[in-house]
């Protein structure tokens, strides 16, 4: 009987076999080395992309802050022009009214009444003056109240006091405006 060595040719296939494995385990390194690249690459891409798109939001959100703001400063703009012409055309109403309102106190002053001072704000009207006596001013406030321009006529203060060694009273009075219809 021939004795065959095999374990020189079962040494080789080992041999080869192991090439194969590891050909195969360094194809699969390099295939899996590939893959992690390209998948790296891919995410780095969408991270590049991602903050491409990131920048241009906060871009555009700034320029329409921007215009928030400046669409705020119109409206307060505008606002503070519609106060300015309600302003005016208050003025422009009630430009006369002092006119009527001298008229009427000058028409109702009863001889012996003298005033030192008229104040006006808004529609109240402070009456500061002399008077010989108290029926005068009494005279005064029925005129007043029967003037269709004035109403509410309110004395405030009746003090006696002395002018030149002639016995005086100062008073204080309030009166009312009232605006008519065609004012209004």
């Amino acid at each position: 009987m021939i004795r065959i060595n095999l374990l020189p040719h079962r040494e080789i296939k080992r041999k080869a076999r192991q090439q194969q494995i590891a050909i195969l385990a360094g194809v699969a390194c390099f295939l899996g080395v590939l893959v992690v690249w390209g998948g790296a690459s891919i995410n780095s891409d969408n991270n590049d992309y991602q903050k491409r798109r990131n920048q241009f939001l906060i871009d555009q959100t700034a320029i329409l802050d921007k215009q928030i703001v400046e669409v705020k400063d119109i409206k307060a703009r505008m606002q503070e022009l519609l106060a300015r012409k309600q302003i005016v055309e208050t003025l422009q109403n009630s430009r006369s009214d002092a006119v009527y309102l001298l008229d009427q106190v000058a028409r109702l002053l009863p001889d012996g009444v003298y005033l030192r001072s008229i104040k006006q704000v808004g529609n109240d009207i402070s009456l500061v003056g002399h008077a010989q006596s108290n029926a005068w001013i009494s005279t005064l406030m029925r005129n007043l109240e029967s003037s269709p321009h004035l109403e509410s006529a309110l004395l405030v203060e009746i003090k006696a006091i002395s002018v030149n060694n002639v016995r005086q009273n100062e008073f204080n009075m309030k009166v009312k405006y009232k605006q008519t219809d065609a004012e209004e």
